[in-house]
């Protein structure tokens, strides 16, 4: 099988692995990375966003390991709309977040009209952070929590304008 899936992945966090880690499961993967102009359309908060060499750097580093483990093959495409790759024909699979279910019954409106079959969707549901809330990129910019959900000591936040590495720490 041939699966999509899309997203900003900045940073990269046990969430978006719970994501990985059934697309691989499924079949080989191309992951959709947003632009560097789509990725500030896409969030919900005004935050600093990686450029998309470096997002995609990271990416890879996380895809390469559980692409092995899975014996599967992957690809990482640029992203310039919203609805991406997955409304190409190559594609058996999408695999989306809860919050992203509207995005994938858009995605197969539009195969609809293109004559196109619609692609299952599989939905990975959030992982959940030590404090009960979900983990989100924003959350680990923020400073609530690390990529794995752990609550960091410096509740109050950081400014959501600067970048952070990859476990919730300053750059």
């Amino acid at each position: 099988m041939n699966v999509a899936l899309g997203g900003t992945f900045d940073p990269v966090h046990d969430g978006h692995v719970a994501l990985f880690e059934r697309a691989f499961e499924l079949g080989d993967v191309t992951v959709g990375l947003t632009s560097d102009e789509l990725a500030p359309e896409t969030r919900h908060v005004d935050r600093y966003v990686r450029s998309f060499e470096e997002r995609r750097r990271r990416l890879v580093e996380e895809l390469e390991p559980l692409a092995a483990e899975h014996d599967r093959s992957f690809e990482v495409r640029e992203l310039t709309e919203p609805t991406g790759i997955a409304t190409e024909p190559q594609f058996d699979v999408l695999v989306v977040s809860p919050e992203t279910t509207d995005g994938a019954e858009r995605v197969n409106e539009i195969r609809k009209e293109r004559g196109l079959d619609p692609l299952d969707v599989e939905v990975v549901d959030h992982v959940v952070a030590e404090d009960g809330e979900r983990i989100s990129s924003t959350r680990i910019v923020q400073g609530e929590i690390d990529r794995h959900g752990n609550v960091t000591p410096e509740r109050e936040g950081r400014d959501p304008m600067e970048p952070v590495d990859d476990d919730g720490d300053d750059s």
